[in-house]
């Protein structure tokens, strides 16, 4: 058996967990703030209903940013789009459908970025 099988996700007294160090999510220790996550450097931008009753979320992952950075960039797109939106393990949720915005601001930042899905 891995490391990775059997270990706790959620708990029901402090929330998600983090499957490296197994600590609160807020506490945890093995993902350093000072390093962007390793990998893909292509940003893909989706547009996704399911499971939110027919509202369309668009979805921004592949960002390699770190999680301040992150909700940094995401206050800036939700304020250039004009709606609401949450960062959630390293992916950004805008509501509403605002792909092409969102392609377009991210082109301008320097990034490539491709849609996803169909």
């Amino acid at each position: 058996m891995s490391s990775d099988e059997g270990s706790i996700v959620y708990s029901t007294e402090f929330g998600r967990m983090c499957p490296g160090c197994g600590k609160p999510i807020d506490k945890c220790s093995c993902k350093a703030d000072g390093a962007a996550p390793a990998g893909e450097t292509i940003v893909r931008i989706s547009r996704q209903t399911k499971g939110r009753r027919g509202k369309a979320v668009t979805v921004i992952t592949g960002i390699p940013l770190t999680s301040a950075q992150l909700k940094r960039l995401a206050r800036e797109l939700k304020a250039k789009c004009g709606s609401g939106g949450t960062v959630k393990d390293d992916i950004i949720e805008i509501q509403g459908d605002h792909r092409q915005k969102l392609i377009d601001e991210l082109k301008a930042k320097g990034w490539v970025v491709k849609l996803s899905g169909g």
